[in-house]
Order: C-alpha cells, then structure tokens, then sequence
C-alpha cells in the first residue's frame, strides 16, 4: 500500500522544518533563520505507534509577490496540501495571527482534506490560555505544540494517525516493485530542476535563472513505460570552499547523501559554458560512491555550429576520459528536443551496473588476456593471472587471482579495464576490481 502523505504548510518561520525533523526523528529538512530556506516540496518518512507516513515539507505561504520566488513556492505548498491526506497548518503562537495566516485558512477552509491546526512555538504548557485566538481561523480546536522541545507533539501525532487509520487507501499500481535511483547532479544553474520537471512531467522543482535555487534534494516518484523511478533534484554542487552561506552548504550535505543513495547519476552539463573544472569535480563525487553515469549536455540548441559542437564533445572525451564509460547525450531541458533519449541510456546503464557476467565468460576472456603476453614484470618477478570472477555488483566488481597481485600497476588495471569493455557491454557502469594472491 502507498505510504499515507501528511502535508505541513504555514507562512515562513514558523517552524515548519523543525517540526518535521521533530517528527521524521532526523535532520533531513533544512533548518535556518532565514525566510523562506524551504522552497521545493521535500519528503521524509515517519512512523507514529507502527503507522508509517510521509512528512511534506513545503516551502513557506506568503500572498505577496515581493520576492522572485514567491509565487512558485506559494504553488508548492498548495501542491503540497492538494496532493496530501492529511494536512498540518502551523502557526506561530508567539507572534500570532497575521493576514498571511488567514489568507492559508481561507484556501484550507475550501479543501476537503482533514486539516489539524498546530500552534507552534507554545514552549511552555501554562501559555496554552494565549491560543484562543486562532480559533478564529475556523479550522477547528488549535493544538499547542512545540517543534523545537516536542511538546504536545504526541497528541497531535496520535490524532493525525487515528485520521489516517480511516482514510481508504487505494493500492497503486506496481507499489512495491524496484525503483531505479536517479540523482540529477551538476553545478548551480546548469538546468536541472528543468530537467526533473521535463522527465516527471510536472513543475514540482522550483524553476529560476537564479543560480542555487534548488536548496533541498526532492524525491519524486513516478513509472515510465513500465519502470518505476525516483528522480532526485539535487542542490547545484560547489566546492566546500566556495560555500559561504550555511543554508547552501546543508543543500550540498543533501546533494551528496542523494549520490549515495543513487544507483544512477544524470550529470548535467550547461553546454553554454562547456565543460568545467567544477564539472570534473561533480563527475568525481558520483565516481567515488559507484554511480553509473550518464553526461546530459543541457543547452544544447543555443550551442552555434557544428564546430563549437564538436569541439565540447571533443573536450569531454578529453577532460572526462576517468569517467569515459558515461554516455555522452546532448538535449534542451527547456524545449524538451532528445529529452526522451535519456530514458534508454538510463535504462542501458542501470542493466549494466547491475548485471552478472558469467564465470566462464571472463576465464575465457582473461585466456585471451594471457595469449596476448601482455603483463607486469618487476625485476625477475612476472605477474601471472590465473583466474577471475565476478564477486559484486552495482557496481560491478571482479576479482582476480594471480600469484602476485601486489606488482599490479594502475596502468595494468586501465589495460584490464579498457579490455573488459571491449569484451562485455559496461557501458554507463564504473566497474572495480580487486586482486588476490593465488599460487
């Protein structure tokens, strides 16, 4: 059955990412002074007494359009509330009601949702008397809580799980199957939340020629041609150095966690600007954690000519030869032209990075190796492979037995790996190997 959703929504700084990392138990959600930190949806699973759901966190609701975000965070958090069972309202006991807060309770007022208003900020219980003036809100009796020291939490949490124990849920389709991870990476700006939304066929990641403004990582679910996907919008990647702003650095801890979790990695690349050092970089984070790759050349209808075409693809093959197994697709995000081409080098990447090549087929293949007399010799010593098998996957992973595995040279490896590719189909997937004594 489908994970239940329970959408918080409320004006900014009101406490909304604090009461999820409240309730998720984590510090998933993005928690700053600043207004309007959250500007994307963001999921994060919970439980409460062995009833399992997802927390929505959404970007702060402000009716005014003084701010070039605001009002597409002010449609993600409407998103946010239409596409839930149950939603949370909160609001700041301390500061009380303002027009922003009634403007939210009209528009809660019209859904038929079950809404629970949560007063946020009562960290003390003996001020509870201070909350009667949210009943004027018209969304029932106001339940005190306090995001920060979990007070009243509990109570809400038991009556939030009692609504959804009612609410039928309809089984979807599939629900259950493996989903294929795919984590959207690149530098600020390079389009990638025009990416997410162009293959998820909606506009959930917040859009913008503002560099950076993608701050969390947003999950989103969805079945293509039968394949069941999470695409992962990921805050753009800079160097630690180059991060100054605490809410940009947690955007990068959360960009890094969806690499981890990723099976495959989109690298998205502003074709405008070519192939960049920050580009290398983004390549090797996904390299070291074992991601198949997959290089989306964004942009691609503004780039003039076909020499200034060939001369970037020519540079990637150069700059990007450690990661040279990564097809290489060139597309526009904006227009959609060749976006559907990723579908299939997802699909090829992913069957690499998870297959297994038979035992015999890679004895055979290393036989070859041997006729060819191509080695390794140190002073009298000469290295000679016995034997090889596959001992992991995803990525895949060899090991070889040979009877001195420790005058194995990185260029021996490259040799090996070249050879293997030409062998087998490893497109997209890294591949690593390991070598062991064997007399």
């Amino acid at each position: 059955m489908p994970l239940p959703l329970v959408a918080v929504v409320g004006r900014p700084n009101v406490g909304k990412s604090t009461f999820v990392n409240r309730i998720a138990q984590a510090d998933e959600a993005i928690v700053h002074e600043m207004r309007g930190v959250t500007r994307d949806r963001s999921y994060h699973e919970a439980d409460w007494n062995g009833v399992p759901f997802k927390l929505v966190d959404t970007g702060g609701i402000e009716m005014g359009d003084d701010d070039a975000f605001q009002g597409s965070i002010r449609n993600q958090a409407i998103a946010g509330a239409n596409e839930a069972d149950v939603v949370v309202f909160l609001v700041d006991g301390k500061t009380g009601i303002n027009a922003d807060d009634e403007e939210v309770a009209r528009i809660l007022r019209k859904t038929k949702k079950p809404v629970f208003l949560a007063v946020n900020k009562m960290d003390t219980p003996n001020r509870e008397d201070e909350m009667w003036e949210f009943y004027q809100l018209g969304l029932g009796d106001p339940w005190a809580v306090s995001a920060t020291h979990g007070h009243g939490t509990g109570d809400l949490l038991d009556a939030i799980v009692e609504t959804l124990r009612e609410i039928e849920l309809h089984e979807e389709d599939g629900e259950g199957e493996q989903s294929i991870n795919v984590a959207i990476i690149g530098r600020p700006n390079a389009g990638k939340s025009s990416l997410t939304n162009r293959l998820t066929a909606n506009d959930r990641s917040i859009v913008s020629d503002v560099a950076g403004t993608t701050r969390d990582a947003i999950d989103t679910h969805i079945v293509h041609e039968g394949t069941r996907y999470t695409i992962v919008d990921t805050a753009g990647l800079r160097r630690k150095s180059q991060i100054d702003e605490d809410v940009e650095y947690y955007g990068y801890v959360r960009a890094m966690r969806a690499i981890d979790r990723a099976d495959v990695v989109l690298l998205v690349v502003d074709s405008t600007l070519g192939l960049t050092d920050q580009d290398q970089r983004v390549a090797g984070y996904a390299l070291e954690r074992g991601c198949a790759m997959v290089i989306v050349l964004n942009k691609w209808d503004l780039v003039e000519g076909p020499e200034a075409k060939a001369e970037i693809r020519e540079r990637i093959a150069d700059r990007m030869m450690f990661v040279g197994f990564a097809p290489v697709i060139a597309i526009s995000a904006l227009t959609g032209k060749k976006v559907d081409r990723i579908w299939d080098a997802l699909d090829t990447a992913y069957e690499n990075f998870s297959q297994t090549i038979p035992t015999n087929k890679l004895n055979t293949w290393l036989a070859g190796i041997r006729e060819s007399g191509h080695t390794v010799t140190k002073g009298k010593v000469i290295l000679r492979m016995k034997y090889v098998t596959q001992t992991g996957c995803r990525p895949p992973f060899f090991t070889f037995f040979a009877n001195r595995p420790d005058v194995v040279t990185d260029n021996f490896e490259r040799f090996l790996e070249n050879r293997m590719r030409e062998a087998f189909d490893l497109e997209g997937t890294p591949i690593k190997m390991k070598f062991k004594k064997k007399d």
